[in-house]
């Protein structure tokens, strides 16, 4: 299970990698798999994974249960939007499929505005102070 975990901790942080580079990946899910992955596989992994500027920039903050930067948000909201509005243009005749994707888009927007607390970047970057809720 060990062997299996690791090779899907990789195996995630490439694609994790990858999304950093083209917007139409998205990188934090990829991030967080590997961290469950490196977490459940072996300790060495785990240190180093956390000790990368990949999990610093990305993920520390939100692990930490103190948010995400509002550019964060954005950038992951705006790749969910257009990825979504392809997807909507493509099922033109397809009412089921359209509802569906404007329901799962609503409320990716609720949960990034309403649910997830936002760390403003200075306080992300300096990791010391635990961020406030938005309401």
């Amino acid at each position: 299970m060990r062997i299996i975990f690791i090779v899907l901790g990789f195996l995630s942080l490439g694609l994790g990698c990858i999304g950093v580079a083209l917007p139409i990946l998205p990188t934090t899910p990829f991030l967080l798999v590997s961290a469950f992955c490196f977490a459940r596989s072996s300790e060495r992994l785990n240190t180093w994974f956390r000790g990368t500027k990949l999990y610093k920039n990305n993920l520390e903050t939100f692990v930490l249960g103190q948010g995400m930067p509002w550019r964060a948000k954005l950038r992951i909201m705006g790749t969910v939007t257009v990825i979504m509005a392809i997807a909507f243009i493509a099922m033109r005749s397809t009412v089921i499929g359209r509802t569906c994707l404007v329901a799962v888009w609503v409320a990716h927007v609720i949960a990034f505005c309403l649910i997830i607390k936002t760390c403003p970047a200075e306080r992300a970057n300096s990791r010391e102070v635990t961020c406030h809720d938005d309401q």
